[in-house]
């Protein structure tokens, strides 16, 4: 059972790199600021939950789409920034 957990980690990460890569590139996003809130919000819940319950392909998962959206939103926040 944890293979197929292990499996939709990969393609949810496989999603936000592209993205992140694009940001970082540009310097800039164009996704929403509401929505990079409500996500990075969202997962840090579940990454605190995951903890609780122990589960660690859920932690894995939503803290790696967390970072990944931290950086969307630190450009949307910091356009241009030198990092």
């Amino acid at each position: 059972m944890q293979a197929i957990g292990i499996i939709g980690l990969l393609a949810i990460a496989a999603c936000w790199v592209p993205q992140t890569i694009e940001t970082i590139r540009a310097k800039q996003t164009h996704i929403k600021l509401s929505f990079l809130l409500l996500y990075s919000l969202g997962n840090l819940l579940l990454t605190v939950y995951a903890v609780i319950i122990g589960d660690v392909v859920f932690v894995l998962l939503n803290a790696f789409a967390m970072a990944m959206s931290l950086v969307n939103l630190f450009y949307m926040v910091f356009p241009k920034a030198f990092i």
